[in-house]
């Protein structure tokens, strides 16, 4: 097994213990077995970026399952009758909130590669009524989605998470239909922080060791043709790193010839380094 196949293993490891710790109706594990992102009660991450009246709305087991590092589905500007995409969707909380806001006319679909949650998810689905609504198992490196079958793609503080983030940027834009959007949280760094500085500052489960610069992700969008691009911090989760809005829109004159290389940082860690280090939400644990 590879280095990059060993810490998506992980990463999926600590996702299904999330979902059981919810399933067996219990809070949100805040010691080092926490996955991303963020013990419950930090201000930087899970359910406390929500509105009351979101999580009021919501099944109870959708909310203790937030994981997040900010509120896609605030800033994503959805509109009744469109499809919506949610890379990550872990337990629905984004997913729920998306089908709400684009109504019966609209669509959303969550595309997820952990068994536990994906459960967990259909369930929170089907205890808020929600119809209009897909969970798919996947990865966000390739999409089990048509060329050009979604208005927007949302996605918290999961592409951090990817080994292969340059891939999961020509997917975002291989299924954004022409004049689609992202509205995305994410984690990122500071352009000075280098690779290495981000591997010491916290563990890759954690959200930390992958996140991308501010810099590297206006280049990986650009890369795959998309245009108005924003990387907008929105509070401090740690020493030169931050929860932001990622927005970007696809030109109606895009096409796959729009996609070219791009270099951005891989894992250069051992898995052993996976919980090493203060994670972004700090004690230890993973963000």
């Amino acid at each position: 097994m590879s280095a990059t196949e060993a810490i998506t293993d992980h990463v999926r490891s600590r996702y299904a213990d999330a979902a059981r710790a919810v399933l067996d109706e219990r809070r949100m594990p805040s010691d080092a077995a926490a996955p991303c992102c963020g013990p419950t009660g930090n201000a930087a991450f899970g359910e406390i970026l929500y509105s009351a009246s979101d999580r009021d709305s919501l099944p109870d087991a959708a909310v203790l399952a937030s994981l997040g590092c900010g509120n896609p589905t605030a800033v994503a500007e959805l509109r009744p009758g469109e499809t919506v995409l949610d890379l990550g969707s872990g337990g629905g909380i984004d997913v729920l909130l998306s089908a709400r806001r684009v109504g019966p006319t609209g669509f959303a679909f969550g595309i997820d590669m952990t068994d536990e949650m994906l459960d967990l998810a259909r369930q929170n689905a089907a205890a808020a009524g929600a119809t209009n609504v897909e969970f798919r198992k996947g990865q966000i490196e390739a999409l089990p989605l048509p060329d050009a079958s979604v208005d927007v793609v949302i996605s918290n503080c999961v592409i951090n998470l990817s080994t292969d983030k340059a891939a999961v940027l020509a997917e975002i834009a291989r299924v954004l239909r022409p004049g689609g959007r992202i509205g995305i949280s994410d984690v990122v760094a500071d352009d000075a922080l280098s690779p290495a500085e981000r591997a010491e500052r916290g563990s890759f489960t954690g959200c930390i060791a992958g996140a991308l610069s501010f810099a590297e992700y206006r280049a990986g969008l650009e890369a795959v043709g998309l245009a108005d691009i924003a990387v907008t911090p929105t509070h401090e989760v740690g020493a030169g790193l931050h929860g932001a809005i990622v927005a970007a829109t696809k030109p109606a004159d895009w096409s796959f010839s729009s996609i070219r290389p791009v270099d951005l940082p891989r894992p250069a860690m051992d898995l052993s380094l996976a919980d090493e280090g203060t994670a972004c939400c700090g004690g230890g644990g993973c963000c």
